[in-house]
Order: C-alpha cells, then sequence, then structure tokens
C-alpha cells in the first residue's frame, strides 16, 4: 500500500498523472499573492515602483498586507497590465461583477484650498 503522494502518484497511468498535475497548476494559479502575480508577470519591485511611482520600499510593504482598498489594489494591477474585477457569489444565483468599486471619486472640493489656512494668501 502506497504511504505518501509521491508513491501514490507513480501508481497512476501517465495520462491520470498529467491530468493531475495540470489541474494541481490551475489551482495553484488561481491562488496567487500579489507578490506571486508580480513575479509571475516577469516584473521586479524596482519596475512596479517607478509605474507606480513609489519606492521599491512601498511595493514590498504592500505585496506584505493582507488588507488593501480596492483602490489600491486595482491601481497594483493595472501597474502589471492586467484588470480587477470583483465577482460576488451567491448559492441561489449566478455570479456578478459588482461595479463601481475601487474607483477614485473625485473629491469634492477638488481645487478649492480647504478653508482657513490660504485666506491670509488670498488677502481675506
Amino acid at each position: 500500500m502506497p504511504k505518501n503522494l509521491k508513491e501514490m502518484m507513480d501508481r497512476l497511468p501517465a495520462a491520470r498523472r498529467r491530468k493531475i498535475e495540470a489541474r494541481a497548476g490551475e489551482l495553484i494559479a488561481e491562488e496567487m499573492t500579489l507578490r506571486d502575480l508580480r513575479k509571475a508577470r516577469e516584473l521586479t519591485q524596482e519596475r512596479m515602483a517607478d509605474v507606480l511611482k513609489i519606492g521599491q520600499d512601498s511595493v514590498s510593504r504592500l505585496e506584505q498586507r493582507s488588507d488593501l482598498l480596492l483602490s489600491t489594489l486595482k491601481t497594483y494591477v493595472a501597474a502589471m497590465g492586467g484588470s480587477l474585477d470583483l465577482v460576488a457569489r451567491f448559492p441561489d444565483r449566478p455570479a456578478v461583477v459588482v461595479s463601481g468599486i475601487g474607483e477614485l471619486a473625485p473629491e469634492k472640493n477638488a481645487g478649492k484650498p480647504k478653508s482657513g489656512r490660504n485666506k491670509a494668501a488670498r488677502g481675506k
């Protein structure tokens, strides 16, 4: 009786082993960290830093975080040449792509000076 995975795999027909290995590769590809994803795209942290206009140390910290703003994640994926979709899955209906989340909303007072700080400069 086989005692480990290698022994079990060795006992399978070659076609079955190839099918199992291919599926294992698909499952591994479905679960990647940002670091894994960057490396799979053959990008360095330095290159990502250049594209994102941040320091390499910031890329390193970003890749280690477990909680990101969706807008940050979207920007990071876009810097690699990809796009990010947020999908909601429910047991009783097909998956739904959620839109408008992770978009950077324009600031309400963009271009206007903050209250109080620049009044003296404006002569008020």
